[in-house]
């Protein structure tokens, strides 16, 4: 009796406003002629929203991811230029794609610095009811001074504290969501802690779900532990098969001294991803897109972020600078340098020398995030090896077009998913719980 093939979750992460988002490619697909959906769309329109959601429930993706922006991001002074086109606040959108989908997931990123677990906790609750059972919340931090202007809460918040009190923020927001019975009857809230102390009665009676679903994003020691504690879903950047396999095992370990069991935490790395007809065909492709994320213009934009300097008179055909980097500059706001500047510069100074590549070229190299890149069937067959070889439990794609970005996977992949037997063919439940494989609050393993 042959045992059945580890299922794939999926999920979808609308576009953000950032240089992933090609703004400017034919209304075609080569080889494939007129797209389903137009080519370009909007990072504030309904539609789409609503066109990426409505084609992710198409696929039967377990849900629907975005993220958030709390102030317009500065760059040397200057508004980051992609930044004005508008970040709605997530929630709000989620409420309205709810009343245009039934099954997929809604799952909106809030941040656990700059909110009040009351509130926070009666939105989510709201959301799970409207509809049916489909909340999610990616749980962020930030100790961000430039970020808190907008809260008057600059610098409030100690680096060191921002994961104890998001630990405390969900723990509350838990406290609130149980303190209605299962029959509907309201209980006194109280807690007392370090960052929070209120107390009354919680204005929302226990959802569908009983908790939203909660999803955790970061890949530091102590944002895997966080995840390891309280998530249910951990967003990753571990796209690579033996940088997946390393994590997965490391995180899935860590669930035992809370414990739980490694089923309860679903690891799904974010993964963009280039179709063709032919290998060749998705190779040329893929390097098309990357050339168009990666303008000359955002090569040196990048490079300042790193470098923590104006660079402008740098060519970007040309080599690295070779200054170093000043780690403690302010030239880049409202942005999350990943790791130590100096050890970045050294390690993309070694790849351009290894390679001989010019400052974009290296940009190029160095940013991309893990793909899938080839045939329909390649990446069908590619993500099964992929999760049953326990470097993922599912992936969330983070599409380089809005809003048709999804089409041709759901279409063409989805399918021979399906035919392998690692996706489903329907859904089986109403609630976002259901499609995770996840318990709801309050009932037995």
């Amino acid at each position: 009796m042959t045992s059945r093939p580890r299922q794939i979750h999926l999920a979808a992460h609308f576009p953000g406003v950032n240089n992933t988002t090609v703004w400017t490619v034919p209304t075609t697909t080569p080889g494939r002629g007129a797209s389903r959906a137009p080519a370009l769309g909007s990072q504030i329109d309904f539609s789409s929203f609503e066109h990426l959601a409505r084609t992710a429930e198409r696929g039967l993706f377990d849900f629907f991811f975005l993220a958030e922006g709390l102030r317009l991001r500065e760059h040397n002074g200057r508004i980051h230029d992609l930044d004005v086109v508008g970040r709605p606040e997530s929630i709000t959108v989620l409420n309205a794609l709810a009343a245009v989908t039934e099954r997929l997931g809604l799952a909106a990123t809030v941040n656990a610095t700059f909110n009040e677990p009351y509130e926070l906790a009666r939105r989510f609750a709201s959301l799970d009811h409207l509809s049916g059972g489909r909340a999610a919340w990616n749980v962020v931090t930030s100790s961000d001074a430039f970020t808190g202007e907008n809260f008057r809460r600059g610098g409030f918040l100690d680096r060191a504290d921002r994961y104890t009190r998001a630990a405390e923020f969900l723990a509350t927001a838990r406290e609130l969501w149980d303190s209605w019975t299962p029959d509907g009857t309201p209980r006194p809230f109280a807690h007392s802690g370090d960052h929070f102390t209120i107390g009354g009665e919680f204005g929302v009676p226990r959802s569908p779900q009983g908790h939203p679903v909660v999803i955790q994003a970061g890949d530091s020691d102590e944002g895997r532990e966080f995840a390891a504690s309280t998530a249910d879903i951990i967003f990753t950047r571990h796209g690579a098969l033996e940088a997946g396999r390393a994590f997965y095992a490391d995180v899935k370990r860590r669930l035992a001294r809370y414990g739980r069991a490694p089923e309860e935490l679903k690891i799904m790395p974010g993964v963009t991803l280039v179709l063709g007809d032919t290998p060749a065909e998705a190779r040329e492709r893929a390097a098309e897109i990357r050339r168009q994320q990666v303008s000359p213009q955002t090569a040196i934009l990048t490079l300042e972020q790193i470098w923590g300097v104006d660079l402008s008179g740098y060519d970007p055909d040309g080599p690295l600078p070779d200054i170093d980097p000043d780690p403690g500059s302010q030239l880049a706001q409202g942005r999350v340098r990943h790791g130590d500047p100096l050890a970045v510069a050294a390690k993309w100074r070694a790849l351009s020398e290894e390679k001989g590549l010019s400052i974009r070229q290296t940009v190029i190299e160095a940013t991309g995030r893990q793909s899938f890149v080839g045939t329909p069937e390649a990446v069908a067959a590619e993500m099964a090896e992929f999760v049953a070889a326990d470097a993922a439990d599912g992936f969330i794609l983070v599409p380089h077009l809005t809003p048709g970005g999804l089409d041709d996977f759901v279409d063409r992949v989805v399918p021979l998913l399906q035919e392998r037997g690692v996706f489903r063919t329907a859904y089986t439940g109403p609630t976002l719980r259901d499609h995770l494989g996840l318990r709801r609050p309050g009932e037995g393993s």
